[in-house]
């Protein structure tokens, strides 16, 4: 790992706001300085796996040497979930990576007897706010909309404490590593299932609904301006209460009358035990986009872990009509779809002001430039 100190000086500046400290007393002790001539009660947290390796602030145990202390309370974020979730809790810090446009405090939330409670998102700055409260009119739809394949987290509580976006999410039956928070999975997730998931996601079409943003005007609108973070959009989505089917062999009823998860990645999904889709991380979530953009960014994503951006891209057009052939889209309208959702996704990145993959004169406009004109 590269960034460590990057995401210290991050984690440093995320901690005091998670668990702010008495006026006079530092918002971190080293171990093992105690605080003096002060009644506030402070833990002990370890990074795991190292300080050079930062993946999570974890509650120190006999096992984990702990460097930092925190202040403890009702003043502090675990006193604030404590009162929310109505029982004592522990919270573990994941420690994000460095240059992630919506980057923000991400906390798993366990019990007294260690069992897992929660997951927590905090919204510490506009643009990670509007994504926060987003992701929860999101998954108030879906709570509200019956569906037979994906299943999403449930919101338990959405607050502002200390004037941060709190969002508390159900943990998802998704077992996971003691080091690495990402998912392990059993069994590898069928195409099929990837499939039917993404259809079902894609009923979702109706209201228009797009993550809001820090509200800068675009001066060069894009086709699916509704789509993107920093668009006017209606925050709140309302659930429709018929969402029109998708059938994974009916041909696409319009280019842009269907919903994207947004982030359907590999790493946002793992297998249900009773064979549905958990899928998590729903605040890129927005409609009015065509029918296969979930499908083009899974298979991106995954085309980003074994080559360079240009060469995903490249793939990503190249196999476009196999990847949409179960919706029912003909080799035309696939090409078409992979180019609009490349250039989708490039957006989204300039107005997030990050670009993961490098200038799009790079890995995007090469590619772009020999198809044909879009209507």
């Amino acid at each position: 790992m590269t960034d460590h100190r990057t995401r210290l000086h991050y984690l440093d500046q995320v901690l005091p706001l998670l668990y702010p400290s008495p006026p006079g007393v530092g918002a971190t002790v080293s171990v093992p300085a105690a605080c003096p001539a002060s009644r506030v009660s402070y833990a002990a947290y370890a990074l795991v796996p190292s300080r050079f390796l930062p993946r999570r602030l974890v509650p120190r145990s006999r096992w984990l040497p702990g460097r930092r202390r925190l202040p403890q309370g009702p003043g502090t974020i675990e006193g604030y979930l404590s009162e929310v979730l109505g029982e004592p809790v522990r919270a573990t810090c994941h420690v994000r990576p460095a240059l992630r446009a919506n980057r923000k405090p991400i906390l798993e939330i366990h019990g007294a007897t260690g069992k897992p409670l929660a997951f927590v998102k905090i919204g510490d700055t506009d643009r990670s706010r509007a994504l926060v409260r987003h992701e929860s009119a999101t998954l108030e739809l879906l709570a509200a909309t019956p569906l037979k394949v994906v299943v999403s987290p449930a919101v338990l509580h959405h607050g502002v404490w200390n004037g941060l976006e709190v969002l508390v999410l159900s943990p998802l039956p998704v077992r996971r590593d003691r080091i690495s928070p990402l998912p392990v999975r059993r069994g590898r997730i069928s195409p099929a299932l990837l499939n039917r998931a993404i259809a079902e996601i894609a009923t979702l079409g109706l209201p228009r609904v797009a993550p809001p943003g820090a509200g800068r005007r675009d001066p060069h609108p894009h086709p699916y301006q509704h789509l993107h973070p920093l668009a006017h959009a209606h925050p709140h989505p309302h659930p429709h209460p018929h969402p029109h089917p998708v059938s994974l062999s009916s041909g696409p009823s319009g280019t842009g009358h269907h919903a994207w998860h947004g982030d359907f990645s590999p790493w946002n999904m793992a297998p249900s035990p009773d064979g549905r889709l958990l899928v998590w991380d729903w605040e890129r979530f927005a409609t009015g986009v065509p029918l296969g953009f979930d499908a083009l960014h899974h298979f991106f994503q995954r085309a980003l872990r074994r080559m360079p951006p240009p060469v995903a891209a490249e793939a990503c057009l190249a196999q476009a009509v196999r990847t949409l052939a179960p919706f029912g889209l003909s080799a035309g309208e696939a090409r078409e779809t992979a180019v609009r959702y490349l250039i989708a996704l490039a957006d989204r990145y300039e107005r997030d002001g990050h670009q993961p993959l490098g200038p799009p004169s790079q890995w995007l406009n090469p590619l772009v430039d020999h198809q044909e004109v879009l209507p």
